[in-house]
Parts: C-alpha cells; sequence; structure tokens
C-alpha cells in the first residue's frame, strides 16, 4: 500500500505549527518532499523520521552523594 501524502498544511497540523514552518523545513530541504505538479506534499513517513530524528532523550541526573563531614 503506498503511504499518505500530507499538503503543507497538514503536516502544520501534525506538527502543531503555522504552515510556515513546514514550508522552510521544504525550502532547506530538511524533509523529504513530492512535488505533484505545482502542489508540495510531505509523505507520513518522511515526517515521522524528521520527528524521529530531531526528538531529544531526556537527560538521566546522577544522585549525588553526600560525604559525611570529618
Amino acid at each position: 500500500m503506498a503511504e499518505r501524502l500530507l499538503s503543507v498544511a497538514q503536516a502544520a497540523d501534525r506538527l502543531g505549527t503555522t504552515e510556515r514552518f513546514p514550508r522552510r523545513l521544504i525550502a532547506e530541504r530538511r524533509v523529504t518532499f513530492v512535488k505533484v505538479g505545482r502542489h508540495v506534499r510531505v509523505s507520513e513517513g518522511a515526517l515521522a523520521a524528521f520527528i524521529d530524528a530531531n526528538t531529544v532523550q531526556p537527560v538521566r541526573r546522577r544522585r549525588l552523594r553526600y560525604r559525611r563531614a570529618a
């Protein structure tokens, strides 16, 4: 089955941003896209890959051990 192609508005909705952000990603070639005539579409997989590549994992802090006063 072919992967679903999203419009810029749908990609923005999926990212929770305005349409300007996905358009900038496309212009800077930071996300894979498809041109269908004059329309630009982003595949769901490409959008998911972009999200995965830019997800930052939380840092796990070590507990500090306190020394007893001598």
